[in-house]
């Protein structure tokens, strides 16, 4: 299985997401104006499960590392982004948050790749 050390990491990300998921949600349930946050904690709650699937189907077909990190990436800039907007008023760094979205769409895009590159299993 290739990328085996890559594997392990997508799992260990997918637990870290989760953690600032709901982390953020309930920072977000304690601030004024709960959409940056509220945002931030959707978009981890969202795709850690992902990739845990990833995680789990990784022998399966053959873009899930490309999608794990892809996935993984983009939802980190977007996230952060938000983050910094809610927090220190001003984002990341300039086109963050749309670099941060195409990324995730390009991640599921892998995803739905590997329907058409399967992997032979033994």
């Amino acid at each position: 299985m290739p990328n085996r050390g890559m594997r392990g990491s997508v799992l260990f990300i997918a637990g870290l997401m989760g953690v600032f998921g709901v982390a953020a949600a309930a920072a977000a349930s304690h601030g004024a104006d709960p959409r940056l946050l509220g945002g931030a904690s959707a978009m981890c709650l969202a795709h850690a499960p992902a990739l845990v699937a990833l995680h789990a189907g990784w022998a399966h077909f053959r873009t899930a590392a490309v999608a794990a990190l892809l996935l993984a990436a983009g939802t980190a800039v977007f996230a952060a982004d938000l983050t910094m907007r809610h927090f220190a008023g001003h984002g990341l760094f300039p086109m963050s948050a749309p670099l941060g979205g195409l990324t995730m769409m390009g991640g599921w895009l892998a995803v739905a790749l590997g329907a058409f590159l399967p992997r032979k299993v033994d």
